[in-house]
C-alpha cells in the first residue's frame, strides 16, 4: 500500500513539475498570483462598528461581519474583520447601531396577501379612529368606479382613542358612491350602502352557512355581517370584489415584501390560506422567483379547504411536487393549514368555543396517513384544547403505524392548550407555532373567559420550558398585522394593541428569548436548522438594523420599531435614514396609481417614504390637514397647534381633555 502511495506522489510531482515548466512563459508572477488569490477570496461586503447580536452562544457579540456570496464568511470585532477587505469589497460603517439577524415570521399568508396588497387601506397602527376616517375619505375621492375601498386586517377598535368601530351611517356619509369594506379581523365586516349593492345583497339573500347577514327591522341588510362561527361569509364577500390583474399583482407582492423589509422581515413560512389554489395562485411568486426578485424567503404550505376531496388534493399534489423542491428563496414545506379539519374553531373570541364535527378524526387520519407516508410535516390551525386533544388521538394512531419521527409537524395558535397537550405534542418530536392574535382580540377573550384564563393564553413560557419546538409570527395579514414588532411586544409585555394587561410578567418572556422564537427558532419549522436564524460564519447573511435598540428601550417603543437596514443574502433589499443610499430593493410605484399604498404606505406609515411610525410623522402631515374644516372644534390648523409654546407636558392628554379625536393620537 505505501508504494502505491509513493508511486502516486512521484507522478504528480512530475506531472506539477511538467506543467510549470511548459506553461512557464505565460503564468503570471508569485506576487500577481497571490494578489488574485486573495482577491477572489475577499469579501464582497463587510459592515463595522455595529453592535452585533449573533444568538450565536459561543459568539454572542460581535462589532462586524465579512459577507461573500450571500453567507456570513467571518462574525467578530472589527479589527479581525476589517483587514479581510479586497480592492472590490464594499465596506459600510454601521455607526454604532444594534444590528439583529433578520425577523422570521412562523405565519404568513404573504402569497395571498401580496395579489391584494396594493389594493388595501391599511388601518393598522393608526391611534385613532378619527384619523383612519380621513384617510378614508381621501382614498374614496381618489378611488375609479367601479373598485373597491378596502380595509382589511390588523387593526381592532381598542388600538383606536374612540374605543370603537365606525358606524355604518359614517361609512355611508364618507363614501355615498365607492363600495367600501372594511374586514375587522375575523369576527365581522362592515359594508355600506354602495358595497352592499356591489355585492348583490337585498331583503331576498338567504343567511349564509356559517355567518349572519345582519337586517334592520324590515329585513334589509344594514351592511353588517357576522361570522358565526366561521368568517365564511366575510371571505366570500370579499371575492366578490375586484382584482388586480395578474401584472399588478406582481407588483402588488413586491410592495408587500417591501413593507416587510421595512420591518426588519427577511423570511416566513407561508401557510397557505382560503381561496389560494395551487398551483394557480402561486404563479406571481413563483414567477419573482424565477426573476429573482423576491426580497423574503419563503417557505410554503400547500393548503386544502374543500370538504370530502382533502385526500384527493394530498394524494395528487405528493405526486406532482416534492417535499422541500426549491431553493433558498422559496421552497416547498409540506401542508397545512389543514383549516378545513378545524375551520369552526376559529379566529373569533367573540364566538363560544365550538366543538368539532363527529367524523373529524376519521378525515383527518386519512390525510395524515397520506402525509406521513410520504414525508411531507404539515401544520394544523387549532385555537383550543378540545380540538388539540382530539387531532393528537389522530397523531398518535398514525404514529404507532407510520412513526412520525423526523416529519417537523406543528400546530397553529393554541391558545388554550394544557400541558397534558404540550407533553403530548413533545413526545410525538411536533412543535407549536404561537401567533399574536391575543394582542388583537385579548379584550374578547376576557369577555368571555375572563382575565383569569387570560394570563397564560397562549402558555408560551410553559411551552418553552417544557422543551417544545415554538416559535412566533402574526398570521397576517387578515387575522392580525403583519407587524413583527406588535408580535415582539407582546411576548415581552403582556399587553394587547389597546393596552390592557393581559399576561401577568411572571409568564412573560424576556426579550432575548422572543427574539428568538422570531429568527433561529423558525427555522426549525422550515427544516433550515444551522442555515439561517443567526449572525453566525456559514449562515445565510440575513440581517436588520433596527430604528431603535430593541434591548434598550422602553417597553412601549417595541412596537413602533421600523428598519433602518434590512439585508437579504447580503443584499440591502431596505435603507432608510443613514443608510438610504445603500437601498437596492425599491420596486416601481405601486399599481394602479390610486393604490392606497402609492398614498398611505403600510403599518402607521400614512404614505411616509422614511417608515416611521404615525406618531412621528404627524407633525410633517399635519401641515396638509387644516382640521377645522373637518372636525370643526379646534378653529385652526394642526400644524399651527403643533408649533405652539403650550403649558403642558402631555399633548395627548390636554387635546384629548378638549374632546377633540384627531388629537388622540
Amino acid at each position: 500500500m505505501s508504494d502505491l502511495f509513493d508511486e502516486q506522489r512521484r507522478r504528480l510531482c512530475l506531472g506539477t513539475l511538467g506543467a510549470a515548466i511548459a506553461g512557464s512563459a505565460m503564468t503570471p508572477s508569485h506576487a500577481q498570483r497571490k494578489s488574485d488569490m486573495a482577491s477572489s477570496s475577499a469579501p464582497d461586503l463587510i459592515l463595522h462598528n455595529g453592535r452585533f447580536t449573533t444568538l450565536d452562544r459561543a459568539n454572542p457579540e460581535a462589532s462586524a461581519v465579512a459577507i461573500k456570496d450571500g453567507r456570513f464568511l467571518r462574525v467578530g470585532r472589527s479589527e479581525d474583520v476589517l483587514p479581510l477587505a479586497g480592492t472590490g469589497t464594499r465596506v459600510v460603517d454601521l455607526q454604532g447601531k444594534r444590528v439583529l439577524p433578520g425577523l422570521i415570521d412562523n405565519h404568513l399568508h404573504i402569497i395571498r396577501g401580496g395579489l391584494n396588497y396594493n389594493l388595501e387601506l391599511r388601518w393598522d397602527g393608526v391611534r385613532s379612529l378619527a384619523d383612519a376616517m380621513g384617510m378614508l375619505k381621501r382614498q374614496v375621492a381618489i378611488t375609479p368606479a367601479p373598485q373597491w375601498v378596502r380595509v382589511v386586517g390588523g387593526f381592532t377598535e381598542h388600538q383606536f382613542a374612540e374605543k370603537r368601530l365606525p358606524t355604518i351611517e359614517e361609512l355611508n356619509a364618507v363614501a355615498p358612491d365607492t363600495p367600501v369594506f372594511i374586514l375587522h379581523l375575523y369576527d365581522r365586516a362592515l359594508l355600506n350602502g354602495a358595497a352592499l349593492r356591489a355585492v348583490g345583497y337585498t331583503k331576498d339573500t338567504p343567511a349564509p352557512p356559517g355567518g349572519e347577514i345582519v337586517r334592520d327591522a324590515a329585513g334589509n341588510p344594514t351592511g353588517l355581517l357576522l361570522a358565526k362561527p366561521n368568517a365564511s361569509i366575510l371571505y366570500a364577500t370579499l371575492a366578490k370584489g375586484p382584482k388586480l390583474p395578474f401584472e399588478y399583482q406582481l407588483n402588488s407582492t413586491r410592495h408587500f415584501m417591501r413593507e416587510l423589509n421595512r420591518l426588519g422581515v427577511t423570511g416566513a413560512i407561508d401557510a397557505g390560506g382560503g381561496f389560494q389554489n395551487y398551483p394557480e395562485d402561486y404563479q406571481v411568486i413563483q414567477q419573482l422567483a424565477d426573476a429573482g426578485q423576491l426580497t423574503i424567503r419563503l417557505a410554503y404550505n400547500l393548503f386544502t379547504q374543500k370538504p370530502k376531496q382533502e385526500k384527493q388534493d394530498f394524494l395528487n399534489w405528493t405526486a406532482t411536487s416534492k417535499y422541500k423542491q426549491g431553493d433558498d428563496y422559496f421552497r416547498h414545506n409540506g401542508a397545512g393549514e389543514m383549516l378545513v379539519f378545524s375551520a369552526a374553531d376559529f379566529e373569533d373570541f367573540r364566538q363560544p368555543r365550538p366543538d368539532m364535527a363527529p367524523e373529524m378524526e376519521g378525515e383527518l387520519e386519512e390525510v395524515v396517513r397520506v402525509l406521513a407516508q410520504n414525508r411531507w410535516p404539515w401544520r394544523l390551525h387549532a385555537t383550543y384544547d378540545e380540538t388539540i386533544d382530539r387531532a393528537l388521538d389522530v397523531f398518535e394512531k398514525v404514529n404507532r403505524d407510520t412513526p412520525l419521527a423526523g416529519l417537523n409537524w406543528f400546530f397553529d395558535h393554541c391558545e388554550t392548550i394544557s400541558e397534558k397537550s404540550i407533553d403530548r405534542i413533545a413526545a410525538l418530536g411536533g412543535g407549536i407555532a404561537v401567533q399574536h392574535r391575543m394582542a388583537y382580540q385579548g379584550e374578547y377573550f376576557v369577555e368571555r373567559y375572563g382575565a383569569g384564563a387570560a394570563e397564560a393564553t397562549p402558555p408560551v413560557k410553559r411551552m418553552l420550558e417544557k422543551g417544545v419546538n415554538v416559535s412566533a409570527g402574526t398570521d397576517a395579514t387578515r387575522v392580525a398585522s403583519y407587524n413583527p414588532w406588535v408580535s415582539l411586544s407582546w411576548l415581552v409585555t403582556g399587553k394587547t394593541v389597546g393596552g390592557m394587561q393581559l399576561t401577568p410578567q411572571r409568564n412573560c418572556i424576556d426579550r432575548e428569548t422572543a427574539l428568538r422564537m422570531w429568527t433561529e427558532k423558525v427555522t426549525w419549522f422550515s427544516n433550515e436548522v444551522g442555515k439561517k436564524g443567526r449572525i453566525e460564519a456559514g449562515q445565510l447573511a440575513d440581517l436588520m438594523v433596527p430604528d431603535r435598540d430593541f434591548f434598550a428601550c422602553a417597553e412601549s417603543d417595541i412596537a413602533g420599531t421600523t428598519a433602518l437596514l434590512t439585508m437579504v443574502g447580503g443584499k440591502v433589499v431596505y435603507g432608510a435614514g443613514p443608510f438610504a443610499p445603500l437601498d437596492e430593493g425599491t420596486p416601481p410605484p405601486a399599481m394602479p396609481d390610486w393604490s392606497p399604498a402609492r398614498t398611505f404606505g403600510g403599518y402607521a406609515g400614512w404614505g411616509d417614504k422614511e417608515g416611521r411610525p404615525l406618531q412621528q410623522t404627524i407633525r410633517r402631515m399635519a401641515a396638509d390637514c387644516a382640521c377645522a374644516n373637518d372636525c370643526n372644534v379646534h378653529g385652526h390648523q394642526h400644524a399651527t397647534a403643533w408649533s405652539s409654546k403650550l403649558p403642558i407636558a402631555d399633548l395627548k392628554s390636554f387635546w384629548g381633555a378638549l374632546g377633540c379625536a384627531c388629537w388622540a393620537v
